[in-house]
């Protein structure tokens, strides 16, 4: 029998070096493992029994090979994606492209001959075509459709209609259409035009015509001379939007408190339109659990109420196609009610409708009717469940399944809990579930009988066959649903039972099978699977083809790798039928096989340690009956690279000088690199340190040297590190700072920034320093921004000494640079400064490969791997993409692997939990990075099988029991044990007439244990028990069902404990009975006391009856509170007791609480130039770890990881003068945040020695003073002139008295020190002294003889003098006293 491969595998460890000679591959830029790889049977040919590998094993019985595609792919090569893709049917299992190991030549067993005829029955003979664009070419295919417009083909009216088909083959195919099954003739049509190279529709409406008049179901035919593909029946449909009806509505009347349905009833959509409702106005209406919008579209009340008339009611429809909103005339709400006012006070009432007069009614179902329905949904769909009740007060909804628990991982409630809705639904959902909407005046449920139909799905669909002449193979179509699904065969769009005979071809139901396929065998066949729900239509072809031996990979490649590892040579080849592939070393001698050599199914040879005599030219010949190739690698082996004197810890003094030596021996053909780390990081060689061949020395030692120092001595192809330590013992002298009396500020930007010395990884920066503002530059930060995959993000690079103007930066291949620099010195940072000029660097080979590399099992047959994807920097050339390896841990498989362009890829057809070995190596157009290390993952987890045995229960107490069992056989768990888990409900209570939840609860028990308790139980009630395994999948079956009783015990808490206080003398109390009674209540008990302050008077304690909930305190002192504490009574004990206070008075002040929800508050930053301590509060539990971020003002992110138990926490790293926004948050729930703040660190110099004479403040102060000093001598000098006597008649209107002792020749002696007026008051005429009166009272301003003052108090008035007030006291107010008087008084 003959068969066809292509075979190839990546490069081991070693380097590829360009190939001396030109090939076609090489010449256009395709990588040697662009090609995927075949699926073959184990075969005797020639004398050589080829097993298969070893991951299927002998005993299935049929030898079978799986190699499926892996594939390296560059942007170049995109549209390459499209080739054909052809892969083995009724594959069971999925591996991708690796090395597979053959086994050495040897007569078979006697089952060989029995399992090589099994493998002619098992047909399973399938290949893929390399991708190599010179073998594409070449083959010929039948069509195969890669596009096409969906089954269900809705289109807008105003728009051209398109109707997509594009199909590719070699030759092209050509296209037909056929409209309602008959042939649609696009000829005659002008609106109808197909696209060019394509069967793409396109039917114009520019020159007018209807949309409608080309509804009907289109499919679409590809033909070449190979056969015909079909597309799906596609039904065309155009989108309508009709109009709302018209029609009056009169105002709706109903009664307060009575359920209320505003039906919209909107028009019939294509596709159905979207319903919202909103008032006249556009408001939007607000719905709550009272008022709401079913699925339907309907808007209900449970409960009309008085604020529901303040609006109108209008429904909305929202078209998608034409975007076009249709609003239905809206209705008007008249309510009937007891309580004419709609107090707003009312609506947070606590008992709102008692205090509207609203009579309280048990809940009943709006929607649906009645106490039972049914409802159909398909498989994969969402089921939407709604329950909608009436009732006073507005009930609630609880939605349960019977005989299970809602699948909490698909199952949501919306429309506040009316609606369950349940995604992606399987059969395994369907069953009976109930609502249950409940008040405080009762409950009601409704069931609903949910059944799961499915439209066909696939099990396995048929794929195209590609096939040797002679080859044996079959289709397979197989799919599921509900009902069963029919399957109907067809072959170029023709029913196969009218198609010509083919001897070579039989039909056994879902299946195909050809058995020596010729030329004239291609075809395409068609599989149409059907029920009443849908349908599905696959394509596949099958192609024969006979290709002598090609070479897939560059020739003469050079490999050069390191004494005593292990490599491996690759020869990918391409042949039909199978080349057989033989190696040879230096032309000569027998075929390598065995010992030191391993020849894979793939044709790679691998060399399990290399040595000196391994060096030569290896040649592999691929031969087949039409001819044959071969391919040449030259190996050549080097030297390791050995560090032999390493580098000594060393302790060293402040000011001296230390050598940290590093010789190191290499192969003399290799670059030899050397260099060094600090704390892990790259060491910046500044003006105080010398780096030589073999030795680091650093001068002036500071105790910023101290730290890890790590030698890197590295070539093409491998490296060697060796660490030391180095410990800085710090001087305790602290220099003075001679510019410490200037005044200082941060650094001016650096300027003229100019890139020199460019080179592939390096170049020289160099720039001008700004003014230092009288503080040295401590340091610069050089920074860069790449325009690749972060544009306009700038990162720190390196740091440099304040003394240092021009760095040599070290630079990563394939990055387009730009830089600025930052200066820093004690006060803060300066401003970036301008960009530099962009400088690209040439690309190369990764140096590194991803991290955080996993492997997790998603599902049960698979194994998804993830890694954290390389940045910018690190991926060093264009196109980065992943080789991602995998292999069966501590078996001797081969490598499995595949190229991927993002961050993760799924194994498929895995066994159940075993553990693989992982490899993800970057690659990118340059070549590939450095071998990765291994890491272990594991496949998929099933169900476990076996459920615990000999489970017993022992009843602890009221609330807890004991459980015991036995463990489960390690290969019935099929994962992980994750934990044993109890599953436990209450069946009923032991008080008659008691409703009880039959909710299932768990309880898990971690580990491999044998026991565990099980808590938090309901006393006096009858439980049920069943246990499981649990693995990372989910549950095992459940174990034998237990049931226990468990005793009476204490009850819980009296339920809204109310404390009311209506006057001074007496206080109420109301309470409801406890919700779980845990047992016969045999009363209540009542311990109360009063306290003011501190004091706290004698408790007192009152019993009352099971039946009593209600009690009145008469109070004895009524400026005293109360704290009473109510607890309920069994006859085990008193339950859990709930305290409550008397209202407090008016002026008492209520302390705030921490918050009852897990938070974060009260975040305190005490900041200073290069630190700051960080405190905060938190009602987490210990042990819980937390994160300070902090972002400086350029944008710099940082986190500090810390425990719980470490506040307060120092930030180090900070700058000067430079402000932070900072948060923190629990590491484990990063969505419980503290809230942001702000915060600036101070400058490092304070000038505490500053001249008071320079401050100005000091100075404004001098200048007020001086002015008073000034305004008090220029009073004092009007004074002095109008001192002595001065004619009073003049200023005075009433004549002197005879009798007035002071009148001499009509003057009056104003400065006569003995009959001076006290301060503060002024003389009246006849001698006596008053109370001088205010000149701003407010009963002299305003209009008439009234102030006039607004509503909260603020004067109005117009502010005037009153003359009468003028002209009887002008001339006796002081004006000395004023110093605006007198400077009035100067006029």
């Amino acid at each position: 029998m003959r068969r066809l491969a292509a075979r190839g595998a990546a490069g081991d460890a070693g380097e590829v070096a360009a190939p001396a000679a030109d090939s076609s591959d090489s010449a256009q830029g395709r990588s040697p493992s662009s090609w995927r790889l075949i699926d073959l049977c184990a075969i005797w040919d020639a004398g050589v029994y080829l097993p298969s590998a070893a991951w299927n094993g002998a005993s299935s019985g049929v030898a079978r090979r799986r190699l499926n595609e892996a594939e390296r792919l560059s942007s170049v090569r995109e549209a390459q994606l499209k080739q054909l893709e052809v892969t083995r049917p009724r594959v069971l299992g999925s591996r991708e492209r690796g090395r597979v190991p053959r086994m050495a030549r040897q007569p078979p067993p006697p089952w060989v001959h029995a399992a090589f005829l099994l493998c002619l029955l098992s047909l399973g003979g399938a290949i893929e075509i390399p991708m190599d664009p010179s073998i594409q070419n070449e083959l010929t295919q039948p069509p195969t459709i890669t596009k096409q417009s969906v089954k269900d083909h809705i289109v807008d009216p105003r728009d051209n209609i398109l109707i997509e088909c594009e199909a590719k083959g070699n030759p092209a195919p050509s296209f037909h259409w056929t409209r309602n099954s008959r042939f649609f003739n696009i000829a005659k049509d002008p609106r109808v035009s197909m696209r060019r190279r394509s069967g793409t529709l396109v039917i114009d409406f520019r020159s007018g015509g209807r949309p409608e008049e080309y509804e009907g179901e289109y499919q679409c035919f590809a033909r070449n001379k190979f056969g015909t593909a079909l597309s799906n029946r596609i039904r065309l449909q155009v989108s309508k939007s009709p109009l709302w009806p018209k029609e009056n509505l009169d105002p709706v009347v109903v009664q307060e408190g009575a359920p209320l349905t505003l039906q919209c009833n909107p028009p019939p959509g294509l596709p159905s339109p979207v319903i919202f409702w909103m008032s006249s106005s556009m408001e939007p209406i607000t719905q709550d659990k009272r008022v709401s919008q079913g699925h339907n579209g309907d808007l209900y009340f449970s409960n009309v109420m008085l604020q529901d008339m303040q609006t109108d009611y209008s429904c909305n429809a929202r078209f998608h196609f034409t975007h076009t909103i249709q609003q239905k005339n809206p209705f008007t709400l008249k309510v009937l009610t007891n309580h004419p006012y709609n107090d707003s006070s009312l609506r947070n009432h606590p008992d709102m409708y008692s205090a509207r007069g609203v009579a309280e009614r048990t809940p009943s179902f709006m929607y649906p009717q009645g106490t039972a329905s049914s409802q159909m949904v398909l498989r994969g769909m969402d089921l939407l469940l709604e329950c909608i009740a009436s009732g006073v007060p507005t009930p609630d909804i609880a939605w349960y399944k019977k005989g299970g628990d809602l699948p909490s991982d698909k199952a949501k409630f919306e429309n506040f809990n009316k609606a369950l809705r349940i995604t992606n639904v399987s059969e395994e959902d369907s069953g009976e579930y109930f609502c249950l909407a409940s008040n405080k005046m009762g409950s009601i449920r409704h069931t609903i009988s949910v059944r799961v139909k499915a439209a066909p799905y696939w099990l396995d669909e048929p794929k195209n066959l590609i096939l040797a002449p002679g080859e044996d193979g079959r289709l397979v179509c197989r799919a599921n649903g509900n009902p069963k699904p029919t399957v109907q065969w067809m072959v170029n769009g023709e029913p196969l039972q009218s198609a010509p005979p083919n001897p070579n071809r039989e039909v056994a139901g879902d299946t195909i099978i050809f058995r020596d396929t010729q030329i004239s065998s291609r075809a395409v066949y068609q599989c149409n699977t059907s029920n009443e729900h849908g349908y599905l239509l696959a394509n596949a072809f099958v192609s024969v083809l006979d290709v002598p031996p090609r070479m897939l990979s560059p020739r003469n490649q050079l490999i050069r790798v390191i004494l005593y590892n292990r490599t491996r040579l690759d020869c990918p080849f391409f042949g039909s039928p199978i080349p057989t592939l033989r190696w040879f070393k230096n032309g000569q001698g027998s075929n390598l096989d065995g010992g030191n050599y391993h020849v894979y199914e793939n044709g790679s040879l691998e060399i399990k340690m290399i040595r000196k005599e391994d060096q030569g030219i290896y040649t592999c010949v691929a031969t087949n009956i039409l001819g044959k190739a071969e391919n040449q690698v030259r190996l050549e082996v080097k030297d390791p690279t050995r560090i032999y004197r390493m580098p000594e810890d060393q302790v060293a003094k402040r000011g001296t000088t230390v050598q940290l030596e590093c010789r190191v021996k290499h192969d003399p053909s290799l670059k030899l690199t050397v260099s060094w780390l600090k704390d892990d990081e790259p060491l910046y060689i500044g003006n105080r340190m010398k780096k030589e061949d073999d030795s680091l020395t650093i001068f002036g030692v500071a105790e910023r040297d101290q730290g890890s120092y790590t030698c890197v001595a590295s070539t093409e192809l491998d490296q060697d590190l060796a660490k030391a330590y180095l410990t800085v013992l710090a001087d305790q002298a602290t220099p003075t700072n001679r510019l410490a009396a200037l005044p200082k500020g941060r650094p001016d930007r650096p300027r003229d920034l100019e890139l020199t010395d460019l080179a592939e990884r390096s170049v020289r920066l160099t720039w001008i320093p700004g003014d230092d503002n009288n503080s040295p530059i401590t340091d610069y930060v050089v920074q860069f921004e790449e325009d690749q995959f972060q544009p306009g993000v700038w990162h720190d690079h390196s740091k440099y000494p304040g003394s240092v103007n021009s760095a040599v930066l070290r630079l990563s291949p394939y990055v387009n640079y730009q830089f600025r620099v930052i200066a820093i010195n004690e006060v803060g940072s300066s401003h970036p400064s301008l960009p530099s000029e962009r400088y690209r660097t040439s690309g190369a080979p990764p140096e590194s490969n991803p991290g955080d590399v996993k492997g997790e099992g998603t599902r049960k047959n698979n194994m998804e791997i993830t890694w954290t994807p390389m940045n910018a920097t690190s991926a060093f050339g264009p196109n980065l993409r992943y080789i991602v390896k995998w292999r069966r841990r501590e078996t001797r498989e081969a490598w499995n692997n595949v190229t991927v362009w993002g961050s993760r890829y799924v194994v498929g057809q895995t066994p159940v939990y075993v553990p693989y070995e992982i490899r993800v190596q970057a690659e990118n157009d340059f070549g590939k990075g450095p071998e990765p290390e291994s890491v272990i993952g594991y496949s998929g987890e099933d169900y476990p099988r076996a459920a615990p045995t000999e489970v017993k229960v022992r009843v602890m107490n009221s609330t807890a029991i004991s459980l015991q069992w036995n463990r489960v056989y390690s290969d019935t768990v099929q994962g992980q044990l994750r934990e044993y888990r109890a599953y436990y409900w209450r069946e009923s209570s032991l008080l008659k007439n008691l409703w009880v939840s039959q909710k299932r609860q768990q309880a898990s028990f971690p580990g491999d244990r044998l026991r565990g308790v099980v808590s938090r139980l309901f006393p006096y009630s009858n439980y049920k028990l069943e246990m499981v395994v649990v693995n990372g999948r989910g549950d095992g079956p459940r174990s034998e069902t237990k049931e226990f009783t468990t005793p009476e015990g204490v009850p819980s808490a009296p339920r809204r404990f109310r404390v009311r206080q209506p006057n001074l003398e007496t206080i109420n109390l109301e309470w409801d009975h406890p919700e779980h009674p845990n047992g016969i209540m045999i009363g209540y008990t009542l311990k109360y006391v009063a306290f003011n302050g501190t004091k706290v008077g004698k408790q007192i304690v009152e019993n009352f009856s099971p039946n009593q909930t209600k009690f009145t305190v008469q109070r004895t002192d009524p400026v005293s509170r109360y704290r009473f504490t109510l607890s309920a009574r069994t006859q085990v004990g008193s339950g859990e007791a709930v305290t409550e206070e008397s209202p407090a008075p008016p002026n008492e002040a209520t302390p705030t609480a921490a918050p009852d929800e897990q938070s974060i508050w009260n975040v305190t930053v005490l900041p200073n130039s290069k630190w700051a301590n960080i405190t905060w509060k938190h009602n987490f539990g210990p042990g819980t770890d937390f994160v300070v971020e902090y972002i400086d003002s350029n944008h710099t992110k940082k986190t500090v990881p810390v425990k719980a138990q470490a506040q307060p926490i120092q930030l180090t790293d900070l700058y000067p003068g430079m402000t932070y926004t900072l948060r923190v948050y629990s590491r484990d729930n990063e969505g419980i945040s503290s809230t942001v703040i702000t915060f600036m660190t101070s400058t490092a110099y304070t000038n505490n020695q500053a001249d008071i004479a320079t401050q100005g403040w000091f100075i404004g102060l001098m200048c007020a003073i001086a002015l008073l000093v000034l305004i008090l001598l220029i009073v004092c000098f009007i004074k002095r002139s109008r001192g002595g006597k001065y004619p009073v008649r003049e200023k005075k209107d009433v004549p002197l008295g005879p009798e007035d002792p002071k009148e001499e020749d009509g003057s009056f002696d104003y400065s006569d020190e003995d009959n001076k007026p006290l301060q503060g008051s002024q003389t009246s005429l006849d001698g006596t002294i008053k109370q001088q009166e205010s000149d701003d009272s407010l009963v002299d301003y305003g209009e008439g003889g009234e102030g006039q003052f607004n509503e909260d108090g603020s004067f109005i008035g117009q502010y005037t003098v009153k003359k009468d007030k003028e002209e009887t006291e002008g001339n006796e107010s002081s004006e000395a006293t004023s110093p605006v008087n007198a400077i009035y008084s100067l006029a």
